[in-house]
Order: structure tokens, then sequence, then C-alpha cells
């Protein structure tokens, strides 16, 4: 049985939650990120200038992402490792998509990766070869930094090559109909 992608119900998903939850942070957002004293997901939150409703919102995006992804792991306020690499989620209420962990630092694209960017801001950082899942939405931009000649490729619902790219170099796309991703 083929899964149905999470794009489709994103939308009915997060506003069940919310009526669930309400703001409240989940049980993940109190986990500490790593051992050592780092701060937790609602200081992160908290310090990037977030309201408890603003922080709510955010980990259920989070915990929506852990849900569709079940290898997905929390690092941050708003961000997961996936399988593929890293997934980062905009905090709502700021105009730019950083890392909660260090918000001082803007996301950039490595050598040897392939980030996109979709419309909704979520930045997706890929770093492994393989061929995974991709729940972009609207349009948005990447950023195929991996090594000279590698080709990037992005395929249908039904496993067919929609297009591809040769690193290096950056564009624009619709991600919507885009159901998959190679990085390599």
């Amino acid at each position: 049985m083929k899964r149905v992608p999470f794009r489709r119900s994103a939308g009915l998903m997060a506003a069940a939650a919310a009526l669930i939850a309400g703001p409240a942070l989940s049980a993940h957002a109190t986990t500490p990120a790593a051992p050592g004293g780092q701060q937790t997901y609602a200081a992160q939150a908290r310090a990037a200038g977030l309201t408890d409703q603003q922080a709510g919102e955010l980990q259920q995006r989070v915990d929506a992402v852990r849900a569709q992804e079940p290898r997905a792991r929390q690092t941050s306020a708003n961000t997961l490792a996936v399988p593929a690499g890293t997934v980062t989620i905009p905090a709502p209420g700021q105009a730019e998509t950083r890392n909660l962990a260090s918000p001082g630092t803007a996301l950039a694209c490595a050598n040897g990766h392939l980030c996109i960017t979709d419309g909704r801001g979520y930045t997706y950082d890929y770093y492994y070869c393989g061929y995974y899942e991709f729940d972009g939405v609207g349009d948005g931009t990447f950023n195929n930094n991996q090594t000279s000649g590698t080709r990037a490729r992005f395929y249908n619902s039904d496993g067919s090559e929609r297009w591809s790219h040769v690193a290096k170099g950056t564009g624009t796309a619709s991600w919507t109909p885009v159901f998959y991703v190679r990085p390599c």
C-alpha cells in the first residue's frame, strides 16, 4: 500500500493537533537537545522571542514531521535530523528560517550538500546519498552545492523522473509536484 504524502493532509493534522493540544508545548519540547547542559527546546523558543502560542505552533509542526518520518529526531526547537540530512522549520513570526539552537547564524548550504527551501520556508539539507520521500510545498529555491558534476534528481508521485540538475548551481522550482529526491 502506497503511503499518502504528508503534504496532502498536513493542514488537517495541524488543525486537529491545535484543537486537541492547544498552545502548550508537547513533552518533546522540554527534552534537552543533548547531554551537557544545553538549553531545552522550550528555552530556545523563549530565547528566540516566541510567545507560548508560537512555540506551541512550532512544536506541532515539528511533531507533524516526526509523525510522517518515524526516524526523524528533534535536535533543536525547530530542526530535525532525518535519514537524508536535516529539516529546519521556520519559527512563527520570524522573517528568516534559522536553527533556534544557534539563532545568530544564518543557514548555509555547505559544500557537498543539496539544500531546498519550499514555499513554507522549510529548509531541507540533504547530505546523504539515497532516494527519499519529499514533502515540499509551493514554490521555492534550491542550491545544488554537491561535488561538481553530481546530478540531483527530482521525481513525480509515480517515481518517474520529473527533472534533474547538475552541481554546482542554484535555481527555483515548484516543489508541490516533487514527491521524491535523490541528491546524488
